[in-house]
This record gives structure tokens, C-alpha cells and sequence, in this order.
């Protein structure tokens, strides 16, 4: 089924910093929850591209961090 891209989604994040689109509306999946941001897909995913950088789970970022410079 084919989704219209006009229908309002919400962004949403999870516990590794990781986001993803859901539908206005429809309670968030287990794990996940909304930015406060919402709007039409193509808005959703110009907002993540802006504000999702860096894509590795928080979980690596802190373990390489953690580490120091290598």
C-alpha cells in the first residue's frame, strides 16, 4: 500500500538516539518516543536530516568516545 505523502507523521526517537517517522495519531511503538516535531513526510525528513548527524546508535558514540582518540 502505497503511503501519501501529504499525511501528517510525527518525528520519533528511541534510547540509541536513532529516528524515524510515525503516523500522527497512532500511539508510539514500544521504545520510541515524539520530538515534538510533526508535519508532512518530506517535513519530517528534511527536520531529521538537519538534526540527525551523526547516525551511529548513541550506545558507539559514547564507547568510542569513551575511549579517546586513537
Amino acid at each position: 500500500m502505497e503511503q501519501d505523502p501529504n499525511d501528517a507523521h510525527t518525528v520519533v526517537v528511541n534510547d540509541e538516539e536513532q529516528y524515524s517517522l510515525w503516523p500522527v495519531g497512532a500511539a508510539c511503538p514500544p521504545g520510541w518516543r515524539p520530538v515534538g516535531v510533526s508535519g508532512s513526510r518530506r517535513q519530517c525528513l528534511d527536520w531529521i536530516a538537519v538534526n540527525w548527524t551523526d547516525q551511529r546508535p548513541r550506545s558507539l558514540r559514547e564507547r568510542l568516545s569513551a575511549k579517546g582518540p586513537t
